[in-house]
């Protein structure tokens, strides 16, 4: 297996969610964690996964990063 595209978790003060996710989503974040531990060899809980995951999707999109960069005047990667 090659690298996979989450390999380090920030340390930062989260806020707190909560959300429903159907089974298969959450079978793929528990799989993913035991690839990242096995990989990288981290402690890593699914929970953990999903703001990162979240964030590469947001900067992967880039009808949204045009269209945010239009609405506030920032640039691509800054953060609104």
């Amino acid at each position: 297996m090659s690298d996979l595209k989450i390999s380090a978790l920030p340390d930062e003060k989260p806020v707190r969610l909560t959300i429903d996710l159907p089974a298969p989503v959450h079978r793929d974040l528990l799989a993913y964690a035991e690839a990242m531990n096995a990989l990288y060899q981290q402690s890593v809980t699914p929970q953990k996964l999903i703001a990162p995951m979240i964030e590469k999707f947001i900067l992967s999109d880039r009808a949204f990063l045009r269209w945010r960069q239009k609405r506030s005047g920032a640039s691509p990667s800054s953060p609104v």
